[in-house]
Protein backbone atom coordinates (compact mmCIF):
# COMPACT_ATOMS: atom_id res chain seq x y z
CA UNK A 1 0.00 0.00 0.00
CA UNK A 2 1.51 3.38 -1.17
CA UNK A 3 0.80 6.92 0.34
CA UNK A 4 -1.38 8.39 -2.13
CA UNK A 5 -0.10 11.43 -4.13
CA UNK A 6 -3.95 13.16 -2.57
CA UNK A 7 -2.93 12.51 1.26
CA UNK A 8 -2.26 16.04 2.30
CA UNK A 9 -6.00 16.88 0.69
CA UNK A 10 -7.35 14.02 1.95
CA UNK A 11 -5.92 14.30 5.80
CA UNK A 12 -7.64 17.60 5.30
CA UNK A 13 -10.95 16.43 4.69
CA UNK A 14 -10.42 13.94 7.53
CA UNK A 15 -9.56 16.65 9.90
CA UNK A 16 -12.91 17.93 9.11
CA UNK A 17 -14.71 14.52 9.71
CA UNK A 18 -13.24 14.16 12.71
CA UNK A 19 -12.88 18.10 14.43
CA UNK A 20 -16.38 17.36 16.52
CA UNK A 21 -14.72 14.57 18.10
CA UNK A 22 -11.28 15.27 18.94
CA UNK A 23 -9.84 18.43 20.64
CA UNK A 24 -7.74 21.17 19.33
CA UNK A 25 -4.85 20.27 21.89
CA UNK A 26 -2.33 23.57 22.92
CA UNK A 27 1.11 24.13 22.97
CA UNK A 28 3.49 25.70 25.30
CA UNK A 29 6.06 28.14 24.01
CA UNK A 30 9.37 28.12 26.21
CA UNK A 31 13.04 28.14 25.65
CA UNK A 32 15.25 24.92 25.70
CA UNK A 33 16.89 26.97 29.12
CA UNK A 34 14.01 26.59 31.06
CA UNK A 35 15.14 23.08 30.93
CA UNK A 36 18.71 23.42 31.74
CA UNK A 37 19.64 23.38 27.62
CA UNK A 38 21.16 26.31 25.12
CA UNK A 39 18.32 28.79 24.46
CA UNK A 40 16.83 27.97 21.58
CA UNK A 41 12.67 27.91 20.75
CA UNK A 42 11.12 25.18 22.01
CA UNK A 43 7.34 24.03 21.73
CA UNK A 44 5.62 21.41 23.43
CA UNK A 45 3.22 20.02 21.20
CA UNK A 46 0.64 18.83 24.40
CA UNK A 47 -0.65 16.09 22.74
CA UNK A 48 -1.45 13.85 26.11
CA UNK A 49 -4.68 16.67 26.51
CA UNK A 50 -6.17 14.69 23.93
CA UNK A 51 -9.52 12.60 24.64
CA UNK A 52 -8.51 9.44 26.06
CA UNK A 53 -5.07 10.66 26.76
CA UNK A 54 -2.75 10.07 23.60
CA UNK A 55 -3.44 11.60 20.02
CA UNK A 56 -4.52 7.65 19.13
CA UNK A 57 -8.03 9.02 19.21
CA UNK A 58 -7.44 10.81 15.72
CA UNK A 59 -7.13 7.59 14.11
CA UNK A 60 -9.94 5.90 15.95
CA UNK A 61 -12.42 8.37 15.00
CA UNK A 62 -10.95 8.49 11.59
CA UNK A 63 -11.52 4.72 10.85
CA UNK A 64 -14.94 4.47 12.58
CA UNK A 65 -15.74 7.66 10.12
CA UNK A 66 -14.64 6.71 7.11
CA UNK A 67 -14.93 2.54 7.06
CA UNK A 68 -18.34 0.96 7.36
CA UNK A 69 -18.80 -0.53 10.60
CA UNK A 70 -20.90 -4.10 10.86
CA UNK A 71 -23.33 -5.12 13.30
CA UNK A 72 -20.52 -6.67 15.71
CA UNK A 73 -18.39 -3.72 15.77
CA UNK A 74 -14.70 -3.61 16.12
CA UNK A 75 -12.24 -5.35 17.41
CA UNK A 76 -8.01 -3.67 18.09
CA UNK A 77 -5.23 -4.64 19.43
CA UNK A 78 -2.89 -2.54 21.35
CA UNK A 79 -0.86 -1.48 23.99
CA UNK A 80 -2.84 0.39 25.87
CA UNK A 81 -3.69 3.51 24.36
CA UNK A 82 -4.55 2.65 20.77
CA UNK A 83 -7.82 0.46 23.03
CA UNK A 84 -8.45 3.49 25.10
CA UNK A 85 -8.71 5.40 21.74
CA UNK A 86 -10.78 2.99 19.98
CA UNK A 87 -13.24 2.57 23.13
CA UNK A 88 -13.71 5.80 23.58
CA UNK A 89 -14.02 6.63 19.62
CA UNK A 90 -16.45 3.36 19.96
CA UNK A 91 -18.63 4.88 22.85
CA UNK A 92 -19.17 8.23 21.57
CA UNK A 93 -20.23 6.66 18.63
CA UNK A 94 -22.40 3.84 19.98
CA UNK A 95 -20.94 0.97 18.45
CA UNK A 96 -19.63 -2.30 20.33
CA UNK A 97 -15.78 -2.53 20.87
CA UNK A 98 -13.21 -5.58 21.66
CA UNK A 99 -10.10 -4.55 22.59
CA UNK A 100 -7.56 -6.67 22.83
CA UNK A 101 -3.87 -6.09 25.27
CA UNK A 102 -1.14 -7.86 26.53
CA UNK A 103 -0.37 -8.54 30.22
CA UNK A 104 2.30 -5.63 29.69
CA UNK A 105 -0.36 -3.21 29.68
CA UNK A 106 -0.39 -0.61 32.46
CA UNK A 107 -3.05 -0.96 34.92
CA UNK A 108 -4.02 2.66 34.08
CA UNK A 109 -4.75 1.79 30.65
CA UNK A 110 -6.74 -1.36 30.99
CA UNK A 111 -8.82 0.94 33.60
CA UNK A 112 -9.70 3.62 31.23
CA UNK A 113 -10.30 0.72 28.20
CA UNK A 114 -12.72 -0.65 30.89
CA UNK A 115 -14.13 3.07 31.64
CA UNK A 116 -15.00 3.53 28.03
CA UNK A 117 -17.39 0.28 28.08
CA UNK A 118 -14.97 -2.12 25.99
CA UNK A 119 -14.88 -5.66 26.08
CA UNK A 120 -11.04 -6.18 26.67
CA UNK A 121 -9.27 -9.09 26.82
CA UNK A 122 -5.77 -9.43 28.49
CA UNK A 123 -3.59 -11.98 26.17
CA UNK A 124 -0.01 -12.64 25.49
CA UNK A 125 2.98 -11.08 26.60
CA UNK A 126 3.65 -8.65 24.00
CA UNK A 127 1.44 -6.38 21.63
CA UNK A 128 2.09 -8.85 18.72
CA UNK A 129 0.35 -11.75 20.97
CA UNK A 130 -2.76 -9.69 21.06
CA UNK A 131 -2.89 -8.67 17.45
CA UNK A 132 -3.14 -12.43 16.40
CA UNK A 133 -5.72 -12.87 19.21
CA UNK A 134 -7.63 -9.79 17.43
CA UNK A 135 -7.32 -10.65 13.85
CA UNK A 136 -8.98 -14.25 15.06
CA UNK A 137 -11.61 -12.92 17.03
CA UNK A 138 -12.37 -10.56 14.30
CA UNK A 139 -12.43 -13.29 11.51
CA UNK A 140 -14.63 -15.21 13.70
CA UNK A 141 -17.20 -12.53 14.47
CA UNK A 142 -17.27 -10.37 11.40
CA UNK A 143 -15.86 -7.29 13.18
CA UNK A 144 -14.07 -4.74 11.57
CA UNK A 145 -10.42 -4.26 12.59
CA UNK A 146 -9.06 -0.98 13.33
CA UNK A 147 -4.96 -1.16 13.45
CA UNK A 148 -3.34 0.55 15.69
CA UNK A 149 -0.56 1.80 12.57
CA UNK A 150 -0.75 0.13 9.70
CA UNK A 151 -4.00 0.93 8.02
CA UNK A 152 -4.65 3.98 5.68
CA UNK A 153 -7.40 5.68 7.52
CA UNK A 154 -5.24 5.96 10.85
CA UNK A 155 -2.38 7.60 9.38
CA UNK A 156 -4.97 10.06 7.82
CA UNK A 157 -6.53 10.61 11.25
CA UNK A 158 -2.93 11.07 13.19
CA UNK A 159 -2.13 13.42 10.05
CA UNK A 160 -4.53 16.45 11.53
CA UNK A 161 -2.17 16.59 14.33
CA UNK A 162 0.61 17.75 11.80
CA UNK A 163 -1.73 19.79 10.44
CA UNK A 164 -2.13 21.64 13.90
CA UNK A 165 1.19 22.05 14.43
CA UNK A 166 1.55 23.64 11.40
CA UNK A 167 -1.20 25.68 12.32
CA UNK A 168 0.20 26.61 15.82
CA UNK A 169 3.49 26.57 15.06
CA UNK A 170 4.56 27.95 12.09
CA UNK A 171 7.53 29.45 12.20
CA UNK A 172 8.51 25.11 13.34
CA UNK A 173 11.47 24.12 11.51
CA UNK A 174 12.16 20.96 13.67
CA UNK A 175 9.72 18.40 15.24
CA UNK A 176 10.65 15.77 17.39
CA UNK A 177 8.38 12.38 17.31
CA UNK A 178 8.67 8.98 19.37
CA UNK A 179 8.14 6.02 17.51
CA UNK A 180 6.30 3.01 18.18
CA UNK A 181 4.60 1.53 15.01
CA UNK A 182 5.07 4.39 13.07
CA UNK A 183 1.66 5.52 12.68
CA UNK A 184 2.17 8.80 14.67
CA UNK A 185 5.39 10.18 12.81
CA UNK A 186 4.02 8.60 9.04
CA UNK A 187 0.82 10.79 9.45
CA UNK A 188 2.72 13.76 10.86
CA UNK A 189 5.54 12.93 8.04
CA UNK A 190 3.72 12.35 5.23
CA UNK A 191 1.58 15.52 5.21
CA UNK A 192 4.99 18.06 6.26
CA UNK A 193 6.11 16.70 2.94
CA UNK A 194 9.41 17.61 4.08
CA UNK A 195 8.70 21.08 4.72
CA UNK A 196 10.30 21.13 7.88
CA UNK A 197 12.53 18.57 9.34
CA UNK A 198 11.47 15.55 11.34
CA UNK A 199 13.56 13.75 13.72
CA UNK A 200 12.10 9.86 15.01
CA UNK A 201 12.88 9.31 18.80
CA UNK A 202 12.96 5.62 19.56
CA UNK A 203 14.17 3.36 23.03
CA UNK A 204 17.28 1.62 22.58
CA UNK A 205 15.33 -0.91 24.60
CA UNK A 206 12.52 -1.27 21.40
CA UNK A 207 14.57 0.26 17.99
CA UNK A 208 11.81 -0.87 15.90
CA UNK A 209 11.88 1.69 13.11
CA UNK A 210 15.76 1.98 13.16
CA UNK A 211 16.37 -1.43 12.67
CA UNK A 212 14.33 -1.52 9.95
CA UNK A 213 16.28 1.58 8.05
CA UNK A 214 19.41 -0.41 9.19
CA UNK A 215 17.81 -3.69 7.41
CA UNK A 216 16.11 -1.94 4.59
CA UNK A 217 12.80 -3.56 5.66
CA UNK A 218 10.61 -3.99 8.93
CA UNK A 219 12.05 -6.84 10.68
CA UNK A 220 11.40 -7.92 14.37
CA UNK A 221 13.14 -5.82 17.25
CA UNK A 222 13.50 -6.18 20.56
CA UNK A 223 10.21 -4.94 22.32
CA UNK A 224 11.46 -4.05 25.77
CA UNK A 225 11.87 -1.07 28.39
CA UNK A 226 10.14 1.30 30.28
CA UNK A 227 8.06 2.10 26.91
CA UNK A 228 7.14 -1.76 26.58
CA UNK A 229 2.94 -0.61 26.35
CA UNK A 230 3.83 2.12 23.85
CA UNK A 231 6.34 2.25 22.14
CA UNK A 232 7.14 -1.77 21.84
CA UNK A 233 5.26 -3.13 19.18
CA UNK A 234 8.38 -5.72 17.90
CA UNK A 235 7.99 -4.38 14.53
CA UNK A 236 6.68 -1.22 12.19
CA UNK A 237 4.55 -1.73 9.36
CA UNK A 238 5.76 -2.03 5.74
CA UNK A 239 3.45 1.19 5.12
CA UNK A 240 4.74 3.20 8.10
CA UNK A 241 8.25 2.43 7.41
CA UNK A 242 7.92 2.93 3.78
CA UNK A 243 6.69 6.85 4.81
CA UNK A 244 9.23 7.50 7.19
CA UNK A 245 12.26 6.55 4.73
CA UNK A 246 10.84 8.60 2.31
CA UNK A 247 10.29 12.14 4.75
CA UNK A 248 11.54 11.27 8.06
CA UNK A 249 15.23 13.07 8.65
CA UNK A 250 17.25 10.78 11.11
CA UNK A 251 16.31 8.94 13.98
CA UNK A 252 17.88 8.74 17.38
CA UNK A 253 17.42 6.54 20.36
CA UNK A 254 17.63 6.89 24.13
CA UNK A 255 17.88 5.24 26.84
CA UNK A 256 15.16 4.12 29.41
CA UNK A 257 16.99 6.68 32.04
CA UNK A 258 17.09 9.31 29.51
CA UNK A 259 12.93 8.94 28.95
CA UNK A 260 12.56 8.84 33.23
CA UNK A 261 14.23 11.44 33.12
CA UNK A 262 12.33 13.51 30.19
CA UNK A 263 9.25 12.53 32.41
CA UNK A 264 10.30 13.62 35.42
CA UNK A 265 11.34 17.19 33.32
CA UNK A 266 8.18 17.46 32.08
CA UNK A 267 6.33 17.41 35.96
CA UNK A 268 9.05 19.45 37.73
CA UNK A 269 9.28 22.10 35.11
CA UNK A 270 5.67 22.29 34.00
CA UNK A 271 3.73 19.93 35.86
CA UNK A 272 2.75 18.13 33.33
CA UNK A 273 2.08 14.44 33.91
CA UNK A 274 3.40 12.67 30.87
CA UNK A 275 3.57 8.37 30.47
CA UNK A 276 7.30 7.31 29.63
CA UNK A 277 6.24 7.00 25.57
CA UNK A 278 5.34 10.82 25.78
CA UNK A 279 7.94 11.82 26.98
CA UNK A 280 10.53 10.27 24.48
CA UNK A 281 10.29 12.91 22.48
CA UNK A 282 11.80 15.54 24.87
CA UNK A 283 13.97 12.81 26.29
CA UNK A 284 16.37 13.13 22.79
CA UNK A 285 16.95 16.45 23.54
CA UNK A 286 17.40 16.71 27.23
CA UNK A 287 19.85 13.69 26.82
CA UNK A 288 21.76 15.12 24.01
CA UNK A 289 21.16 13.18 21.42
CA UNK A 290 18.89 15.64 19.54
CA UNK A 291 21.33 19.27 19.66
CA UNK A 292 19.63 21.91 17.80
CA UNK A 293 20.86 24.99 16.35
CA UNK A 294 21.39 28.27 18.38
CA UNK A 295 17.87 29.48 16.24
CA UNK A 296 16.18 26.50 15.52
CA UNK A 297 12.60 26.63 16.15
CA UNK A 298 12.07 23.00 17.72
CA UNK A 299 8.43 21.81 18.08
CA UNK A 300 8.15 18.56 20.73
CA UNK A 301 5.25 16.00 20.28
CA UNK A 302 4.32 15.24 24.18
CA UNK A 303 1.77 12.32 22.67
CA UNK A 304 0.61 10.46 25.39
CA UNK A 305 -0.37 11.19 29.49
CA UNK A 306 -2.18 7.92 30.61
CA UNK A 307 -0.23 7.26 33.96
CA UNK A 308 -1.36 6.97 37.38
CA UNK A 309 -1.67 10.45 38.96
CA UNK A 310 1.77 11.54 40.50
CA UNK A 311 0.29 12.61 43.83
Amino acid sequence: MAVAATFVQDAARVRGLIRPYVRVTPTLRTSGDELGLAPFPLTLKLELFQHSGSFKARGAFANLLTRPVPPAGVVAASGGNHGAAVSYAARRLGIPAHIFVPTVCSPAKVQRIQDYGATITITGERYADSLAASEAWAAAHGALTIHAFEQMETLLGQATLGIEVADQVPDADTVLVSIGGGGLIGGIAAWYQRRVKIVGVEPVAAPTMMEAFRAGRPVDAPAGGVTVDSLAPKRVGELTYAIAKEHVDHIVLVEDEQIIAAQQALWNTFRIAAEPGGAAALAALLSGRYTPAADEHVVVVVCGGNVRPPI
